[in-house]
């Protein structure tokens, strides 16, 4: 018994640096694309957003998480007054390649960005990657922050795969009262459910993986995997506007129709025939122009 004890314990603690752990001793590149066919249409192109993003003046700032984390974030002004957009990367992603075209836009908007690392990410402390369900309390922590500082500029709230997860999830949260809408890009709808099905494409059996899985997360990152966007979003506060590619090999496209059927009265989900993970903007960005701006002109006033 105790053999077989120990192979669970040794199995969940491998399973929990896989999936879940982030060194401190991380260096994100905000040059690190994914060298695959997905991304080899939009790779230069997102090289090209990131070079003008290098070139403009930021603010470095930093606040705690409930927690007592560290969270770092780059701000960006435009002008006195304007609508402050707050921005989430995806998992084991940066803010400066998940928003590179997302910041752009905000700006041509307008709007004043505040560009954050999250959790075990960049330059924010932690080591676990909590796929959304502490994250949104981070969210929560930077909208505060933001209302804080900019009083009654109204807040967006964006984010990019685990980071539109997240600020889903932190939908039904008491959100600041000028925060006025998200806009989620290829959000999933739990992390439970994307990362069963990440093992369905290693061909691990969900009845061997998800338990061996969730006691890793428990027992040495202190995460219980529960709730998550589809679950959030029944009691969302502000409106949601989501895009999803639906080549999208990571996140399956019906997780986001998941989450719109959810709540099809608080959230909107405009769909990009060709576009993979995260690449919508990239691949059509004069519909998500178009699309962002009506959403703007409807909510953020």
């Amino acid at each position: 018994m105790f053999i077989i004890f120990a192979m669970i314990i040794l199995l969940s603690y491998v399973s929990y640096r896989r999936v879940f752990y982030s060194s401190p001793d991380r260096k994100n590149s905000i040059w690190n694309i994914p060298d695959t066919e997905e991304y080899s249409v939009g790779k230069p192109i997102i090289l090209r957003l990131i070079d003008e993003m290098e070139n403009i003046p930021f603010e470095e700032v930093r606040i705690k998480s409930y927690d007592g984390l560290d969270l770092y974030g780059r701000y960006y002004h435009v002008k006195d007054g304007a609508p402050v957009q707050i921005e989430f990367h995806g998992y084991k992603g940066t803010a400066f390649r998940d928003f590179c075209g997302g910041s752009k836009l905000a700006k041509k908007f307008g709007q004043n960005v505040l560009l954050v690392d999250q959790r075990a990410h960049g330059k924010s402390g932690g080591t676990t990657i909590c796929f959304g369900i502490k994250e949104k309390y981070d969210c929560l922590a930077w909208a505060r922050y933001a209302s804080e500082r900019f009083k009654d500029a109204p807040i967006v709230l964006s984010g990019v795969s685990m980071g539109g997860a997240t600020v889903i999830e932190a939908s039904e949260l008491e959100l600041p009262e000028n925060v006025k809408c998200i806009i989620a890009d290829c959000p999933f709808s739990s992390a439970e459910e994307i990362i069963r099905s990440e093992c369905k494409k290693t061909g691990i059996p969900d009845f061997l993986g998800m338990p061996i899985i969730k006691l890793g997360a428990l027992v040495f990152g202190r995460l219980k995997l529960s709730g998550g966007a589809e679950k959030a979003v029944l009691n969302a506060k502000v409106p949601i506007l989501i895009f999803h590619g639906e080549k999208d090999s990571f996140v399956p496209c019906d997780m986001s129709r998941k989450i719109k059927e959810a709540n099809p009265k608080m959230v909107t989900l405009e769909t990009f025939a060709e576009a993979s993970h995260g690449m919508s903007y990239i691949l059509e960005p004069e519909r998500y122009e178009r699309l962002t701006k009506e959403f703007f002109e409807k909510h953020v006033k």
